[in-house]
């Protein structure tokens, strides 16, 4: 098997070294993702624009190329040019976050798994859930950082893979979307469904004494501080039982969710 491995945090991301460490000894991996962080892209497209292509190298010493576009441009690349042939799968992660619910369709790593299903590839988007209560941490000069723990994300993944090459993907799924949390209770995956929503959206200008760590981050060049507006989120807490949200927040276990890109609704018939 041939394997196309790409993100949307960045090829100098941890996850992506962690999915490629996953499965290269299931298949032959090749590795191709953006040059730098593109996420909550969706599937943009850089069409007729120049892009940059360049050969990187791996925390471990291993290749990989890096695209000046987003994660979508990456998987068009890698399947395109950069591999002999198309790839048998596309995976796109490990996502440092979480990827949940009918809102998937603004991440770069579920579009750029979309995109992969245009061009004819079954894909696996993964995502790791970082809890901020267990995976921020301090060395030992006082520092924070964030502890990314891939181990069980890589197990999963490496199953879902193995499963796939010994018996083929789901008639009438297109694509899965693992997300494995940091904090987990269990480590069996169960099969969901996506929840209506991921994120409470909201608006928030430099009134609003309770965002303003939020808003005061640094400003765009030739910005100033009035009449800036920001669209903010908190994570939805609520979900309903079967859901994604619902088995990686409530049951904190990893969720896979089987998805088919065609939205269409073969419900409905008469109305018009």
């Amino acid at each position: 098997m041939n394997i196309l491995i790409s993100n949307d945090d960045g090829v100098f991301a941890p996850g992506i070294l962690a999915a490629k460490q996953a499965v290269e000894d299931l298949a032959n991996v090749t590795v191709v993702a953006p040059d730098k962080n593109n996420s909550s892209v969706g599937r943009r497209i850089s069409l007729f624009k120049h892009l940059k292509l360049e050969k990187c190298e791996l925390e471990d010493g291993s290749l990989a190329y890096s695209v000046s576009g987003s994660p979508a441009d990456a998987v068009i690349v890698g399947a395109n040019y950069v591999m002999d042939e198309k790839p048998d799968l596309v995976i796109t992660g490990i996502n440092q976050g979480v990827n949940i619910s009918c809102d998937i369709t603004s991440s770069g790593t579920v579009c750029a798994a979309f995109e992969a299903i245009s061009l004819g590839i079954p894909a696996i988007a993964v995502s790791l859930f970082i809890d901020p209560k267990t995976a921020f941490k301090q060395d030992e000069n006082g520092e924070w950082y964030v502890d990314y723990d891939f181990t069980l994300t890589k197990k999963v993944l490496h199953d879902i893979v193995l499963k796939i090459i010994n018996e083929g993907f789901p008639e009438g799924v297109d694509l899965f979307n693992l997300n494995v949390p940091s904090n987990y209770e269990s480590p069996e995956v169960k099969i969901t469904s996506l929840a209506h929503k991921m994120l409470d959206k909201h608006v928030i200008d430099n009134t609003d004494e309770e965002k303003a760590e939020i808003f005061n981050h640094p400003l765009d060049e030739n910005q100033n501080s009035d009449n800036l507006i920001m669209i903010a989120s908190d994570l939805v807490s609520e979900y309903d039982k079967g859901t994604d949200g619902y088995a990686l927040l409530v049951e904190k276990r990893p969720s896979l969710t089987p998805l088919n890109v065609n939205m269409t609704s073969k419900d409905l018939k008469d109305w018009y």
